[in-house]
């Protein structure tokens, strides 16, 4: 098993963390856990140039609720992002981070740290290639189902023992380091589909267009399109589509906002838009779905 040492936590032993946050889970604590650190915070709503250290670990961030506007740095300029539930975040092992925030609801995340040692076995078992962790930062904030889902059963799950830690730790590795690997464009063209794919997810409340999109990752519309579609099996526009009715799905399934609500937090310029384009994309209309 993972020995207390591979998570590279110590960086945080100074860091003020009452300031701006109240742990509600540890798993070091709650669990006796020792192969895979899990806790949930309840944020500050608001914070400036919150500092996040440089470590080792595979950090991985899920905003469980709230809606806040963030603004990252991160040795290059400041990078803009809009945390809903259900948006993931992975920050890049070895680089030192900070960030700025506004929350606007009540501001909750859950925060897994993968040990460095496990990450190096999956790599190692995946053929030994240096992971891409820009490449698997932008595909995550694409949205993964299967992250999104654990990390919200973590902390529920502190009555079983360092074992199941230590297989969380290396399914999550593992099942990390696989993003984006169905994708069969590679090099360049490959990044700007990814870094496509997190534009859409950071800004979904935003009127994108395919022209605003493909000028942001340097590629023609036409060109853009036929990758895209090359990549993932969709055309941007449904994709976008797509990634915009899971949102609203979540908020549907966990708040208390209404349709009218819902619906430009989500890019549609109407309830009723949302309603029709809910229906064609899962049968029923949004009343219906939350109903249920």
């Amino acid at each position: 098993m993972f020995d207390s040492p591979d998570l590279d936590t110590s960086s945080y032993a100074d860091f003020d963390t009452p300031a701006y946050v109240r742990h509600t889970y540890n798993s070091w604590d709650n669990a006796g856990w020792r192969s895979l650190l899990v806790q949930s915070f309840d944020h500050a709503s608001e914070a400036e140039h919150l500092p996040l250290p440089a470590v080792s670990d595979l950090h991985i961030v899920l905003c469980l609720a709230g809606n806040a506007d963030v603004r990252l740095y991160a040795g290059g300029r400041p990078v803009e992002r809009r945390w809903v539930p259900g948006h993931l975040e992975l920050m890049v092992p070895g680089r030192a981070t900070s960030f700025t925030y506004r929350a606007t609801s009540r501001l909750r995340t859950v925060q897994v740290h993968i040990p460095s040692a496990a990450v190096r076995e999956a790599a190692q078992a995946l053929g030994g290639r240096e992971p891409d962790f820009e490449g698997l930062s932008a595909a995550l904030r694409a949205g993964d189902p299967v992250v999104e889902q654990l990390l919200r059963a973590l902390p529920g799950t502190g009555g079983a023992g360092d074992l199941y830690a230590e297989s969380a730790a290396a399914f999550l590795s593992t099942h990390v380091l696989t993003l984006g690997r169905h994708m069969r464009l590679p090099g360049p063209e490959h990044a700007a589909v990814r870094a496509s794919i997190a534009i859409m997810r950071d800004r979904l409340a935003e009127s994108l267009t395919l022209a605003t999109i493909a000028a942001e990752v340097h590629l023609s519309v036409y060109h853009f399109v036929r990758v895209f579609r090359q990549a993932t099996g969709e055309t941007p526009h449904r994709y976008l589509s797509r990634l915009r009715i899971e949102q609203a799905r979540r908020l549907l399934s966990t708040s208390s906002l209404s349709i009218e609500q819902i619906a430009p937090r989500c890019g549609f310029a109407t309830p009723g838009a949302l309603s029709s384009a809910f229906l064609r994309h899962t049968g029923v209309r949004p009343a219906t779905y939350r109903k249920n």
